[in-house]
């Protein structure tokens, strides 16, 4: 299959290697991956600051780039959810039926990484090598807007060496929510230490999610507090072949 990737802004500034994880996993499945150039941001963090016409924009470039593909995949739960649940209702909202028309049409083939494996490529061992005790958190657009489900969980058991540990509440927010953790940064730092204590008590050597803006919040203060847990993409776990044997790298 060939399939278009949308890395996000976040990944691509900041977590690249994410973006690189991704062809890593679909490359090893035998497909092919596509990266359209002239891609930018979604336009999640206007539309959730109340820039409707500007998220409009950034809504008509995303569709003008990607509608050509029959497949796209995001490492990112949150923008993912930004296309499929948003992209209609605000293109309506701005009164331009044309890029409703077009959100309406793209928003079946745009899939967050778990998604595109399991539902849609039928896959749940990618091949991959990780061994060390894993937590998983569901971020909250993957919980709530996307319902993954159980499908990290199910791609997770299959890495082999990998010991899958349970999260305490793990349904409970992070604390970031984009621009959240700035307007309300007494209660966000609250939460997220909240979120740090449970992953510390599971004794997970690793915390994973299908979001990097939320695991950059918990990273970061997990290493403030000195927590002794990283945190990775979910991407990169299943790219890695760390602990194979040689052969089967």
């Amino acid at each position: 299959m060939r399939i278009a990737l949308f890395v996000t802004c976040v990944n691509d500034a900041v977590f690249p290697e994410t973006g690189r994880a991704v062809v890593t996993i679909l490359e090893r499945l035998g497909h092919e991956v596509v990266f359209p150039s002239e891609q930018t941001c979604c336009g999640q963090m206007h539309l959730n600051s109340g820039y409707r016409r500007e998220a409009a924009a950034l809504a008509r470039r995303f569709v003008g780039q990607f509608d050509r593909y029959d497949a796209v995949v995001a490492p990112s739960a949150s923008c993912v959810a930004t296309i499929v649940d948003s992209y209609e209702h605000l293109a309506l909202d701005v009164g331009d039926a044309a890029l409703a028309e077009a959100a309406r049409s793209v928003a079946p083939r745009v899939h967050e990484l778990s998604q595109l494996l399991v539902d849609v490529l039928g896959v749940t061992d990618v091949g991959a090598s990780f061994p060390h005790r894993v937590t998983y958190h569901p971020t909250c657009h993957s919980l709530r807007a996307l319902r993954v489900g159980d499908r990290p969980l199910e791609l997770l058991r299959h890495v082999r060496g990998l010991t899958l540990v349970p999260l305490a509440d793990s349904t409970s927010c992070c604390g970031f929510g984009g621009t959240f953790a700035v307007k309300n940064a007494d209660t966000s730092v609250a939460m997220v230490a909240d979120k740090i204590a449970r992953i510390s008590e599971s004794g997970a050597e690793v915390c994973c999610a299908a979001d990097n803006s939320c695991l950059a919040h918990i990273g970061g203060a997990g290493a403030r507090l000195r927590s002794g847990f990283r945190v990775m993409h979910l991407a990169e776990i299943l790219a890695s072949t760390a602990g194979a044997p040689e052969g089967a790298r």
